[in-house]
């Protein structure tokens, strides 16, 4: 199994403006529900809020392949979640865990949000069968 083949987990870090959670969750759940519709290779999608800060929430996405990941960034429900998100929010900052193409690392440097990339060691597994 390639880089490129393998599943993924993406972490996306957020910071909501003072005020702006209600309104932020609506285009929150937006998003969410045009991913579940549109993109099979999501295996799973969540947002999650901070127990110790309001204001600060996490997207944890876990991706089939690395070009599910690719789809994802360039499908318009997404894209214009992102645009929503810059009036609302002061941060965002993606953590992806395991190995994936370069064309992954890329498509996020172009977008200019922070990246933190843990590549995998030689400890692990995935159940490929599974993804067939």
């Amino acid at each position: 199994m390639t880089d490129s083949e393998n599943p993924f987990v993406l972490l996306a870090r957020i910071t909501i403006k003072e005020g702006m959670v209600d309104e932020y969750l609506e285009i929150a759940e937006a998003a969410d529900k045009a991913v579940e519709k549109t993109e099979e290779g999501m295996l799973f999608h969540n947002f999650d809020c901070d127990p110790d800060d309001e204001h600060k929430f996490v997207w944890t996405e876990v991706y089939r392949k690395s070009d599910d990941f690719l789809f994802h960034a360039d499908n318009p429900p997404v894209q214009e979640y992102v645009e929503k998100h810059a009036e609302l929010a002061t941060h965002f900052s993606i953590e992806i865990y395991g190995n994936v193409s370069n064309e992954v690392i890329e498509k996020i440097n172009s977008l200019g949000i922070p990246l933190k990339h843990f590549a995998t060691t030689s400890v692990g597994y995935v159940r490929s069968e599974r993804f067939a």
